[in-house]
């Protein structure tokens, strides 16, 4: 379950100790803004360009007594772990610092921290507030200019300390490039387990860096292809037990459970409108597949295509106007764009191969996808009219692209083969070079980027 989270901005000028006393009640998620001016520093990434040179970072141990020093180090472990993973930043290596502890109620010697080419410095702090909740303090400073860029506080629960720190590396990758970031946010995903032939295979979910995994459904079903909401903590997905295939909605929070539809046919690749009032989804009938969105509030459905051909993996474009789709009907998979309400259909994919999981970026200015070409399967992008395609990476079975909410990194999941062989969870971002497993307890498939949480 997700705790509650109240956050604060910390003056330049002193860390906030002084609102301490007015803040104690505060227990939802929050923000009171408290900045002054911003610093005029010019320290920034420009994440436009086509090859990035990480920023060189400086992420000290947050200060901390008793078990507040060790939650200390773990949340600068933690924030340190996000920002490098993201390839924009390079943490510097502890042993280099030549000051070994860092007074986060003090300005920092700045000099020492040029001569290790630190251009960016974090400090922090972790205690007990008087209600037993954990106090978190962090400054981002610009180190050769000597100024503080941002900073902030939080109160919660200790448990939810991995948050915080997420939530930090955050507020640090949307100072210095200017975009949103996406550390605070889960992915839901298809866990694997047992022989190849006889899987096992659960909902799981976890943070976006393979934390905290939790197990949503017991494996008694077969479960493809969860979709999250944009606007609630739910996910679709389909399920196979005794008799037709349905479609359920799952609030991740409560744990209720509702059957969306029980379709006499299969039924493929439910995923929510950007409103999340909405579900669309493929439905096979007389051995055809079209298009259907269904009102989850009526549960009223709509067909969208109506063709002799398999459509299939609709997603919509952010503002809900278009869907892309995969479609068969000019001889085999490719890609098509049509008005969110059905109609006509535009082919955008033209390159050799065969196109398919299509899934609109959240930004709108990209759509990604599978590619299969000469027994390989590649993971690409290319914009909404089919200009621009990119092979961001390729390899033995890579399938499934889901975006982080910031539109800037994929997840997807790559079957390594072989006799005991299975899927697992990679991450890449738009350059195409920072490719890395996500970790997960065993085979992981069909993952699902959550919006961010805070």
């Amino acid at each position: 379950m997700m705790g509650a989270i109240a956050k604060f901005e910390t003056p330049p000028d002193f860390l906030g100790k002084v609102l301490a006393s007015v803040r104690s009640g505060i227990v939802a998620l929050a923000a009171a803004v408290f900045l002054t001016a911003p610093a005029a520093a010019e320290l920034n990434i420009d994440i436009t360009q086509g090859s990035v040179q990480p920023l060189p970072i400086a992420i000290p141990d947050f200060a901390g007594q008793g078990d507040a020093g060790q939650l200390g180090r773990e949340i600068a472990g933690v924030v340190a772990a996000d920002l490098k993973r993201s390839g924009l930043f390079a943490t510097l290596d502890p042993a280099s610092f030549v000051d070994r502890f860092v007074d986060p109620n003090a300005v920092p010697n700045f000099q020492n921290w040029r001569v290790i080419n630190a251009q960016a410095l974090v400090t922090g702090a972790i205690s007990r507030a008087p209600d037993g909740r954990l106090q978190a303090d962090f400054r981002l400073w610009d180190v050769f200019a000597g100024q503080q860029l941002t900073g902030q506080q939080f109160f919660t629960t200790p448990e939810n300390w991995r948050r915080v720190a997420h939530i930090i590396a955050d507020a640090i990758y949307e100072r210095l490039t200017g975009e949103k970031g996406y550390f605070d946010t889960r992915v839901v995903f298809v866990d694997e387990t047992g022989p190849k032939g006889a899987r096992i295979k659960r909902l799981a979910i976890m943070d976006q860096d393979g934390a905290n995994v939790r197990y949503l459904t017991k494996g008694q079903d077969l479960v493809l292809t969860p979709r999250f909401s944009p606007s609630t903590q739910e996910i679709t997905y389909m399920s196979f037990g005794a008799g037709d295939p349905r479609v359920y909605l799952l609030n991740i929070e409560t744990g209720q459970r509702e059957v969306v539809g029980n379709f006499p046919n299969m039924t493929f690749s439910p995923r929510f409108s950007p409103d999340g009032q909405r579900v669309v989804m493929s439905l096979e009938q007389n051995g055809n597949a079209n298009i259907y969105s269904m009102d989850l509030r009526s549960r009223t459905t709509t067909r969208l295509t109506d063709g002799a051909s398999i459509d299939t993996s609709p997603s919509y474009s952010p503002d809900g106007s278009q869907i892309v789709f995969e479609s068969d009907r000019g001889g085999n998979q490719q890609l098509y764009v049509m008005s969110g309400g059905g109609g006509p259909a535009q082919r955008i994919s033209f390159g050799q191969g065969r196109y398919s999981t299509p899934v609109w970026s959240p930004r709108g200015d990209l759509i990604a996808f599978t590619k299969q070409m000469g027994g390989r399967f590649a993971i690409g992008v290319m914009r909404p009219d089919g200009s621009g395609e990119r092979i961001l990476t390729e390899g033995y079975h890579n399938e499934g692209p889901t975006w982080a909410p910031n539109g800037r990194v994929l997840m997807f999941f790559r079957d390594v083969g072989g006799q005991n062989g299975g899927p697992q969870l990679w991450s890449v971002d738009l350059t195409g070079r920072n490719e890395q497993r996500v970790p997960t307890p065993s085979f992981g498939s069909d993952p699902a980027w959550s919006p961010l949480l805070n």
